[in-house]
């Protein structure tokens, strides 16, 4: 059960290694691009291609689809990047179903554990396998890999390592499991969960930059929501949509929010404590292009020198 590209890798390793996939069950199709035509899943687009048994249930309680799913006569459901599940699916197959989280679990509960892992400046995150229960996030943990977050690694770049690690998570989980070798144990033993970061999903004003707070803390921002949704701000009255920068720290600065360019090499805007550098960046109306492409087109209404 999966739909976003995150949720292929995994698919592609039970398939690669042999594992009997009865089902594949996704999200319908959606419209997208211009001309709004209905577009499948990345998931389903795999499937398709493998000849996989389809299911895209519009309503997960539907009567003619939980019998369509019971008719599959799974042994065990895995579920990555899908949607919450009422107690008639997850609670099915005799083996139950477990689910890859992007976060050391119990922290980073939520939507968005890649973002907010790097958003909040974390030096490390990790992936978690664990039995689905009633409250989201909350099941009885399988497995987990920590995973080293870079000074400079963007939300992108972790999911896509997170991704392949992940496949090879939930194959040794299901191996592991299915055989009787694996013992589940409560989140409950690794802290409260009341006290520990969650992972809310992101929002319009989440990626707006506050520039009256520390480069450190923009710094991360961006990082944390690059390459999408992106961290944004204003730049002569068109919204400045930023997915890499470098922090410069200085002293005597400008008031925060504004900034300075040469128009030919740099572009930066003053924080609290220090210049954010933009690396790489997309004016509205605009595709995204490196500092130096963007300054060779641009002409300011204003420069601070």
């Amino acid at each position: 059960m999966g739909t976003p590209d995150f949720a292929v890798a995994i698919l592609d390793k039970l398939v690669a290694e042999g594992c009997n996939i009865v089902g594949v069950i996704t999200a319908p199709d959606k419209p997208a691009g211009r001309g709004m035509q209905l577009t499948p899943s990345a998931v389903k687009k795999y499937a398709l291609e493998k000849g996989l048994h389809i299911l895209q249930p519009p309503r997960l309680k539907d009567p003619q689809f939980l019998q369509e799913l019971a008719s599959l006569k799974a042994d065990l459901q895995v579920v990555v990047a899908f949607r919450m599940l009422p107690e008639a699916v997850w609670n099915m197959p005799p083996l139950g179903t477990i689910n890859l989280h992007a976060s050391l679990l119990p922290k980073y509960r939520g939507a968005a554990p890649i973002n907010w892992a790097i958003i909040n400046g974390e030096k490390e995150s990790g992936i978690t396998t664990f039995k689905l229960q009633h409250v989201i996030d909350t099941g009885d943990i399988l497995m987990q890999q920590v995973i080293p977050i870079r000074e400079d690694e963007t939300a992108g770049e972790l999911h896509d390592e997170m991704k392949m690690l992940g496949a090879d998570l939930v194959y040794q989980t299901l191996l592991q499991y299915a055989s009787g070798e694996l013992k589940t144990f409560p989140q409950a033993d690794l802290g409260d969960p009341d006290r520990l970061p969650a992972a809310p999903k992101i929002h319009t004003e989440t990626c707006r930059i506050n520039w009256n707070t520390s480069a450190q803390l923009i710094y991360n921002l961006i990082r944390g929501l690059s390459p999408y949704p992106a961290a944004f701000t204003q730049l002569d009255g068109k919204l400045l949509k930023i997915f890499k920068a470098e922090v410069q720290a200085q002293i005597d600065l400008p008031s925060a929010g504004l900034y300075q360019s040469d128009g030919k090499t740099f572009l930066r805007f003053a924080a609290t404590d220090g210049w954010l550098n933009l690396k790489e960046i997309q004016l509205e109306g605009k595709k995204r292009m490196g500092i130096e492409d963007f300054l060779r087109g641009h002409r300011f209404a204003h420069i601070n020198n």
